[in-house]
């Protein structure tokens, strides 16, 4: 089905991400789901979508697409650093382009494979 899951020892299949858009990021892989929660627990974030993009060093890099609720303010610094202080440091964006609306499908689902086409490579930090 193109998923990663986990089967609990209760017998319950928990669906963590898609496998394409698993980042893998220095060897380690990175679920962009996870990195997507944690984002939006930050009280500016309306939407999030996480895509891999090359990294010189790392071979990808996480990157954040955000679109922020009406009115609210923040920075790229900002969220980076909330980021960091909710995840291991490498699973944070490595940057943020802010949008007004994410690409979505009919149903609303959100078109990642858009997104990766908008950003180039990201050089080394």
């Amino acid at each position: 089905t193109g998923d990663a899951a986990v089967v609990h020892p209760d017998g319950y299949v928990e669906i963590r991400d898609r496998l394409k858009d698993v980042i893998i990021s220095g060897g380690e892989n990175i679920s962009s789901v996870e990195v997507e929660s944690v984002l939006l627990r930050h009280q500016a974030v309306e939407e999030v979508a996480i895509v891999g993009f090359p990294h010189e060093r790392w071979g990808e890099a996480p990157h954040a697409f955000v679109v922020l609720h009406e009115g609210a303010r923040a920075d790229e610094r900002e969220l980076r650093e909330f980021a960091r202080a909710n995840l291991a440091h490498f699973k944070a964006p490595h940057s943020v382009t802010f949008v007004k609306e994410l690409p979505k499908t009919a149903t609303g689902k959100i078109q990642k494979y858009i997104l990766r086409k908008q950003r180039p490579a990201i050089a080394p930090q």
